[in-house]
């Protein structure tokens, strides 16, 4: 298996590649160009951006793809452009058309309904999304003419700020956290017919995903330009920064050779819980628990050995 995995990622690069997409290229589309650049298949994403939206793409590059389904913050905020006056059958302005009106809000109305916006609620996932029913996307249906019966999903939103106008006539940005799963283009469709109004996004930009946000992101062209140079491995963040909300553990090279060998440690002292390890070196390991006294090995992002 560890041949295997090489032989997919010859680059040996490891890391976590906070990619800052952009307009009019699916997450798929980065990952194909990635593969190129970083020379490996190896390359694994947290959170699907529609085209139409830039911002925070995690790339989890080599060995730190095991860490995409390990991660404890799934939540998401975003910086998006509500336009009164327009819906469309996607919920977005890429779609058609459905209804227009004559905009009777403005700034102080919108900002006087976003509270109602705050906090847990059911939202129903739009047709146009990956969402499964009978273990068919509804978008497929959606672009067949077909309505599928929908069930609400629960969802929260931390938090609701209106942050001003849009470049566009009858837009407002609106910065919005919340939780994995929420359609952001639903909530501004929602935050429309509070208004008396039809609603559309027009814009989304994803300014944090989970741990990771704009500030350590890397557009397209600066990835390209460190291939140059020879710098990618700079532009990649250590696999254990997934991890900071876990409590750090330092063993010693007897028991790092137990853990790459699957083996458990007994009497360890340390309190019962989850870890992020390193051995004797400083070196990230992967993460164990500590059950009884006994350390046992959870997973491990360094080949066995």
């Amino acid at each position: 298996m560890s041949r295997a995995r090489k032989n997919d990622n010859p680059s040996g690069l490891q890391g976590i590649l906070v990619v800052d997409k952009p307009t009019g290229w699916t997450s798929f589309d980065v990952l194909a160009k990635l593969r190129g650049v970083l020379s490996t298949r190896g390359l694994g994403h947290s959170g699907t951006l529609d085209p139409m939206a830039t911002g925070v793409l995690p790339v989890f590059v080599g060995g730190a793809r095991k860490a995409v389904d390990l991660q404890q913050d799934h939540n998401k905020t975003y910086l998006a452009t509500l336009k009164l006056g327009v819906a469309t059958d996607t919920g977005d302005t890429t779609g058609e058309v459905l209804r227009t009106a004559a905009v009777t809000a403005g700034e102080a109305e919108v900002r006087a309904v976003l509270p109602r916006f705050a906090g847990e609620q059911m939202q129903l996932p739009p047709m146009y999304s990956a969402v499964k029913v009978n273990g068919q996307p509804l978008y497929k249906a959606a672009r067949k003419g077909v309505e599928v019966e929908r069930q609400p999903r629960p969802i929260t939103v931390y938090s609701i700020e209106y942050r001003g106008r849009g470049e566009g006539e009858d837009e407002h940005l609106i910065e919005i956290a919340c939780s994995k799963g929420t359609y952001v283009r639903v909530l501004l469709e929602d935050i429309g017919a509070a208004l008396g109004l039809p609603a559309t996004m027009s814009g989304l930009r994803r300014l944090k995903a989970g741990v990771y946000d704009l500030s350590g992101s890397h557009t397209l062209e600066e990835i390209y330009a460190a291939k140059e140079a020879g710098t990618l491995a700079d532009l990649l963040l250590p696999t254990d920064t997934v991890f900071g909300h876990l409590p750090a553990l330092r063993v010693d090279e007897a028991t790092r050779a137990r853990l790459m060998n699957g083996a458990p440690t007994y009497r360890f002292r340390a309190n019962d819980g989850r870890y992020r390890v390193y051995g004797p070196e400083a070196d990230f390991l992967g993460l164990a628990r500590v059950e009884e006294k006994v350390l046992k090995v959870e997973k491990l992002f360094v080949e066995r050995g």
